[in-house]
């Protein structure tokens, strides 16, 4: 596996720090992949989105957790709150962007080809009620028994018009 392919190998390219995986693979880690492979092509979710679905953690944990992956999975599908991919990796996003037809918006001056965001109000991924269910039993696995859920926001069906 090329290394490039990796959200970790991403990381460690652009000279940022990656430890190696521990022993035992982290159970939280292991529910963001999880999460970050259901999100369908062209479409995507922000850090905290994906937090908020598993119900624990917050986008600094799932930055980190595909930051530190060793596994392929579509790391530009998981966009900072503003829509923008991970800092520094927004060249090395866009051709995946182009390839799956996601809807994305650039300034009218664009400073370069990084200079742009997507479109989180057409792009956003909405899981059904059974993906939802999927997604909420990953994050019970990282909780502790005594460990309330946290209050999730209502995860609604876009508008279809």
């Amino acid at each position: 596996m090329d290394p490039q392919d990796t959200a970790g190998g991403e990381a460690a390219e652009h000279g940022r720090i990656v430890d190696p995986p521990r022993g035992a693979p982290d159970v939280y880690a292991e529910a963001v992949l999880a999460v970050t492979g259901m999100i369908p092509p062209g479409h995507v979710l922000t850090y905290g989105d994906i937090a908020e679905l598993l119900g624990c953690g917050g986008p600094r944990q799932v930055g980190r957790a595909l930051s530190h992956s060793t596994r392929s999975v579509p790391w530009w599908r998981v966009l900072r709150a503003g829509g923008h991919p991970a800092s520094g990796l927004a060249d090395r996003a866009r051709p995946h962007y182009d390839d799956e037809a996601t809807p994305l918006r650039a300034p009218e001056d664009p400073a370069g080809p990084g200079d742009y965001r997507v479109d989180l109000g057409r792009a956003r991924w909405w899981p059904t009620t059974a993906e939802q269910t999927v997604i909420a039993g990953l994050g019970a696995s990282r909780r502790s028994a005594n460990d309330e859920p946290r209050t999730r926001v209502s995860v609604r069906e876009p508008d279809v018009r």
